[in-house]
């Protein structure tokens, strides 16, 4: 059945499905953990009972996703050592520590804080609920603060030797490993994408309540917040993403060169090419709506700044054009998308309409997900667009991958795509459907089943047991002093 295909592109085909499936989660729950902070802060604040309703409704919410993400994201560290061992071997000594770090600093902080967020609400005061909910907030950013790091020093590699043997080795400081070139503005804008998914997945479910009249006040807290953090948020990100874009063309210029569809360097001003169907064979653009020179205002700020082409490399050494000129353009029209509802918003709220205009509610529900689309659209113009290599310009992928037969790899491949859309359309299905009901006054909290003690001993007394132990005459006379009698003053 797989006999035919190349065992790279599998390889390359499972990493991309798992990832994809995984990315979705961590973006949802960076962003999502960070608002109930907030919605609990301002319920600790103001004492307005519909911030801590809207904190049990979205806690519910994060907590599947949050598993969710937890599930998924191992698989990927398999990958690693079964897929791609050559990568691991050679580039094991600088992003196995990182990863460590990430394990160390951010996942021990998220598990131990979690369970107190999720459950300890009335076990414990409120200050110290409130902390366990900043220290997962926290817990998330840091744990992308990591992977980022490792993600941008594969794209932009700094601050290592290459031993004896080929491989990657930390040099004399971690901190040019770790504050690679392309680093900052990566976190920047990977840290904006999750709060701006969070805000436009929360102001898509505050919309459809508006719409089907429910939810009252909590939809319309919901709606308004959700749509301040949009019209704030979207045109830093759009800014962001254009100082990104300049730190790659430094760094990574045949990767701008896919993104932007520049087959022949442009010495005199490049056009911006809006649409168009890239055909790598022939090495043009068919059918190309442009807008001259306009690119190279954009990334170099000059109308006739020059700028190169994909002909100015070796076919071998080219990214696929295709993927990363489509998703680039999806990435950015939905940028511009979430711009436009933040202007329409920040119009209602002008005009005391925020409540009321339905076809801004409608496009706040068809834009609730696009967040998520944005996020897998960037991750995929960042790594196919780093192709050929998995550490730029240093291993290439073709040289990275285990030696696997392509039967096996699409076997597994085939299994993780059944399994994956079996298990997490259930866990999407169930988070669809939280979201569909509308948030309630006094919004019950998340509860732990009860299935053993809750108490550590000293705090109350257990229930007396009737010779249960192992000493059935001690446990009597432990029951009778507890009483204030002993069985002596009972037989008097």
């Amino acid at each position: 059945m797989f006999d035919g295909l190349d065992a790279i592109f599998l390889a390359r085909a499972q990493f991309a499905f798992t990832v994809s499936f995984h990315f979705i989660f961590p973006a949802f729950s960076i962003g999502l953990a960070s608002y109930l902070a907030v919605l609990e802060g301002l319920w600790l604040k103001t004492g307005k009972e519909r911030y801590l309703d809207l904190f049990h409704y979205w806690i519910k919410i994060f907590a599947v996703a949050f598993g969710m993400g937890v599930v998924s994201g191992i698989v990927m560290s398999y990958q690693f050592g079964t897929n791609w061992s050559v990568f691991s071997d050679k580039a094991g000594p600088v992003i196995g520590p990182l990863m460590a770090y990430e394990v160390l600093t951010a996942f021990f902080l998220e598990a131990g804080f979690l369970g107190v967020m999720l459950f300890g609400m009335e076990k414990v005061g409120r200050k110290l609920h409130y902390f366990a909910t900043l220290m997962v907030a926290l817990g998330t950013f840091i744990s992308a603060f990591w992977i980022l790091s490792v993600n941008s020093w594969m794209q932009t590699p700094q601050g290592h030797i290459i031993g004896a043997n080929g491989q990657f080795l930390p040099g004399e400081s971690w901190w040019p490993i770790i504050f690679n070139p392309s680093f900052p503005y990566r976190l920047i804008h990977t840290g904006i994408a999750a709060y701006l998914t969070t805000a436009l997945a929360v102001g898509g479910v505050g919309a459809w309540h508006l719409l089907k009249g429910t939810g009252g006040k909590h939809a319309r807290t919901m709606f308004n917040m959700a749509m301040g953090m949009v019209l704030v948020v979207a045109p830093i990100q759009i800014f962001a993403g254009d100082e990104h874009g300049l730190n790659t063309l430094e760094h990574q210029p045949a990767k701008v060169a896919a993104m932007e569809g520049h087959f022949d360097a442009h010495p005199d001003g490049a056009p911006l090419i809006l649409f168009g169907v890239p055909d790598s064979e022939e090495e043009t653009v068919h059918y190309a709506v442009e807008i001259p020179k306009l690119s190279s205002l954009i990334l170099k700020h000059d109308l006739d700044a020059p700028l190169g082409g994909l002909k100015d490399y070796a076919k071998e050494d080219r990214p696929p054009v295709g993927p990363v000129f489509w998703a680039f353009r999806i990435m950015v029209g939905l940028g511009f998308g979430m711009l436009a509802l933040g202007l329409w918003t920040a119009l209602a709220r002008v005009r005391g309409k925020l409540y009321d205009w339905k076809w801004m509610h409608r496009l706040a529900v068809v834009m609730g997900p696009s967040g998520f689309v944005a996020v897998i659209a960037g991750w995929f113009t960042t790594e196919v667009g780093r192709q050929p290599y998995t550490v730029y310009g240093l291993l290439r992928t073709a040289d990275s991958a285990s030696p696997l037969d392509a039967p096996a790899l699409g076997a597994s491949l085939l299994a993780f795509v059944v399994v994956y859309f079996t298990a997490f359309a259930f866990g999407t299905f169930y988070i669809l459907k939280l979201m569909a009901s509308p948030p309630q006054s006094h919004e019950e909290p998340l509860e732990r089943e009860e299935t053993g003690p809750m108490r550590v001993a000293g705090i109350t007394p257990g229930p007396a047991r009737q010779g249960s132990g192992p000493f059935p005459a001690a446990d009597e006379i432990i029951r009778g002093n507890r009483s204030g009698s002993t069985n002596e003053g009972e037989d008097k």
